[in-house]
């Protein structure tokens, strides 16, 4: 068996997963790990599959038979250990350059970030736009996780953060 790390683009439509996950069973793959999105009318996706080396070409070459999709793969090696993460939550307004800022100072500290997921959105009561974040680091002792906060806090005054 081996294993890719698979990205997935194209105009979204109903039934989009069920087409993808019918050719991944269907060439014998096991979908291991996955993030999928609906972000302005796309639908993306990033997929860890396991499949056996004699079907990936088959299997590759009915996923690009979707119509519109682009596919890019990468073939990985088994994940060691896994890791014990610590997840966070901000809401701030909403700025250009937000997303450097953040993890300006999450690198600053030699923190890495495991997983990030951002959006837009507007508050409830008064429309302001506002910039939401939920991201994972590696778990982190009690200075680091202070140090941290302070960073954070230190983008503005809008700032909330949330360990989760």
């Amino acid at each position: 068996m081996l294993r890719y790390l698979v990205t997935l683009q194209v105009a979204d439509k109903s039934g989009l997963v069920e087409q993808i996950a019918h050719v991944i069973s269907r060439h014998g793959g096991n979908w291991l790990d996955s993030e999928l999105r609906h972000i302005d009318g796309l639908f993306a996706a990033i997929l860890l599959l396991e499949v056996p080396a004699a079907n990936w070409e088959t299997l590759l070459e009915n996923l690009e038979c979707i119509e519109g999709l682009t596919l890019t793969y990468a073939k990985t090696t088994k994940a060691i250990a896994p890791q014990t993460y610590q997840n966070y939550s901000l809401v701030a307004y909403d700025r250009p350059g937000l997303v450097h800022q953040i993890s300006n100072k999450i690198s600053d500290l030699g923190i890495n970030i495991e997983r990030l997921s951002t959006c837009y959105e507007s508050a409830s009561h008064t429309g302001v736009a506002l910039f939401r974040a939920t991201f994972s680091l590696n778990q982190l002792d009690d200075a680091a996780q202070q140090q941290l906060t302070q960073a954070l806090y230190e983008l503005g005054d809008d700032v909330v953060l949330d360990i989760i």
